[in-house]
């Protein structure tokens, strides 16, 4: 299942901030969520804990259940390239998550909603399946019929754009429409997750 309680409390559990706005909240709580936070020490998590924590992380951060990772995961294992870098590029070419990327969406979860709502589409057709994997050449835009709300006007003036572009996008943030230029690869990502524990926790 995937998680759908108060977001920034994924961050406390996690240990770095998963969000935007889950930065100045991480700051102000730097320690896990509950009665008995400030008392937890993460240096004292064994290996495995180690392990499921980043394989935790990896799935808050782009928003999928557990059946989806370990999809993800089967599929990485099948491709030619280190399986733990194969699974971020899979998870970074969703089309919620390229959606966020190139800053239509302030979170992963208003990306996940917009696609969900039918206010997408490539190559000029409406796709409203969240975990859609763009290929490389594809153009993803927002519908014409979308335009006009007030989410879309604000993505359009940059407000959700990250300070860089991700080398792998070509954005046209006023015409509300970006490019998947090429695949991308795992040191152009920005994750906060060490994929290599990933990998271990799965091959275990």
């Amino acid at each position: 299942m995937r998680y759908t309680g108060p977001k920034v409390r994924l961050s406390r559990r996690a240990g770095v901030p998963l969000t935007r706005k889950a930065v100045r909240y991480f700051e102000q709580r730097p320690y896990p969520p509950g009665e008995h936070g400030r008392k937890t020490s993460r240096r004292n998590t064994g290996d495995y804990g180690v392990r499921l924590l980043e394989k935790q992380k990896l799935r808050w951060y782009y928003d999928v259940s557990e059946r989806q990772l370990r999809r993800y995961w089967d599929l990485a294992v099948r491709r030619s390239g280190a399986s733990g870098a194969e699974l971020v590029t899979l998870l970074e070419t969703r089309l919620a998550s390229l959606v966020l990327r190139a800053g239509l969406a302030p979170s992963i979860y208003a990306a996940r909603q917009y696609v969900n709502h039918g206010h997408i589409a490539v190559d000029g057709r409406k796709v409203d399946i969240p975990s859609y994997l763009v290929r490389p050449g594809q153009v993803v835009s927002v519908r014409e019929r979308s335009r006009r709300m007030q989410p879309f006007v604000a993505a359009a003036e940059g407000v959700h754009a990250d300070e860089r572009t991700a080398p792998y996008l070509s954005v046209e943030l006023p015409e509300l429409r970006f490019t998947l230029t090429r695949r991308p690869d795992r040191e152009q990502i920005d994750v906060p997750v060490d994929e290599q524990l990933v990998v271990e926790f799965y091959s275990r």
